[in-house]
């Protein structure tokens, strides 16, 4: 049997990580700036992490949902804590696509509306109702056409006014920071007023915090820049440092109801331990503070570089747009600089490196790319 080719791949096989390096089967290292998609969040193979998931999966590693599992509990206090969300309510899945279907299931559930609106060059997964408020029709089947969705610009107030101003849109979807759309970030003025204007309308907010959140843009998730609260807030690329686990935040207003959403792996003991351990060892080693400290430093350093068009970006989820298109820009920092990074589009380079970077990584970074520049 062959693998299903669906990924363009480098000739690369990994197969360790430390921290913020990579090895490959030879034993040669490769600086991590994209966190196989900003979902290594603590750094690779971190002692606590490791100790902590050896010792669940001794016990038990999975049972469903149908019994007490106090991991959950764990998370969800830990959880709480450290991103000022304790008066929400966790719901945990096995992905970021997954949470975002949920959402917008408990989004409709809530108003009993249809209507979607999500942004231009939006990304918010691959499954049915997630794909449809994903702005890229290469990757949506004919199945994904039945949705009732609008795609507004995104920091356009007066056309988000004149779509929500009928009182019929069930939710508004947006990311903290987009990602996959190259690194563009809502405006803080933007995002209190889309807040305002979904109280208004009874229109449910959901953001999908699923790669700017989990203390990548130096707040624990990107929209508290801002100073909202959302209805939901959805995550997972950094919840378990690689292992497979997402969730929803819920605002008090919504009621449960039983059997009213569903998972059969999502909040297993496993995952729970993964995701427990990250919260300690981001609480411990300040790594969010860390993000915004090196972020900042980073970003100043790689504006000095004229060749770049424009740096942007919040912590360590930065962007980096080109004049020309960037894909030879990246191989030769992969197999010249050994250095991993990552595209959106033809024009930006993606940085998304594990939030433990130190400002000396971020110095050989720099430091790599001028020479593949100059």
């Amino acid at each position: 049997m062959q693998l299903f080719d669906v990924y363009p791949l480098f000739d690369i096989n990994i197969v360790e990580g430390k921290a913020c390096y990579t090895f490959d089967e030879n034993a040669c290292p490769y600086l991590d700036f994209y966190g196989g998609h900003a979902v290594v969040s603590i750094g690779h193979s971190h002692p606590k992490y490791v100790k902590r998931i050896k010792e669940q999966v001794e016990k038990i590693g999975f049972y469903s949902n149908s019994v007490i599992n106090k991991l959950q509990n764990e998370v969800a206090e830990r959880l709480g804590a450290l991103s000022g969300y304790d008066d929400y309510a966790l719901f945990l899945v096995n992905s970021g696509a997954e949470a975002n279907e949920n959402a917008i299931k408990l989004a409709s559930f809530h108003n009993t509306r249809r209507k979607l609106i999500a942004f231009r060059n939006s990304f918010h997964g691959r499954t049915s109702a997630a794909l449809s408020v994903t702005d890229n029709k290469r990757i949506a089947a004919p199945v994904n056409e039945g949705f009732d969705v609008q795609f507004l610009p995104l920091n356009d107030e007066a056309a988000l006014e004149a779509a929500l101003e009928p009182g019929d849109v069930c939710t508004v979807i947006i990311e903290g920071i987009q990602g996959v759309g190259g690194v563009q970030i809502p405006t803080d003025n933007f995002l209190k007023t889309l807040s305002k204007a979904c109280r208004k309308h009874g229109t449910v907010l959901i953001l999908d915090e699923i790669q700017s959140g989990y203390g990548r843009s130096g707040r624990f998730f990107a929209h508290q820049h801002a100073g909202i609260r959302p209805d939901i807030i959805t995550m997972a690329k950094g919840m378990g440092n690689g292992f497979p686990i997402g969730g929803m935040l819920i605002h008090p207003r919504f009621e449960a109801r039983k059997g009213m959403l569903g998972t059969t792996f999502g909040g297993n003991h496993l995952a729970c331990a993964a995701a427990a351990a990250v919260l300690e060892v981001m609480h411990e080693e300040k790594l969010i503070e860390n993000a915004e400290q090196v972020g900042r430093y980073l970003m100043k350093k790689l504006s000095q570089l004229h060749q770049i068009k424009e740096v942007r970006g919040r912590g360590l989820m930065i962007g980096l747009e080109f004049e020309v298109p960037v894909e030879e820009i990246r191989r030769r920092l992969l197999f010249e600089k050994k250095i991993f990074t990552g595209q959106s589009g033809t024009q930006i380079l993606r940085l998304l490196p594990p939030l433990c970077l130190s400002k000396t990584e971020a110095d050989s970074f720099v430091k790599a790319l001028k020479a593949v520049l100059d």
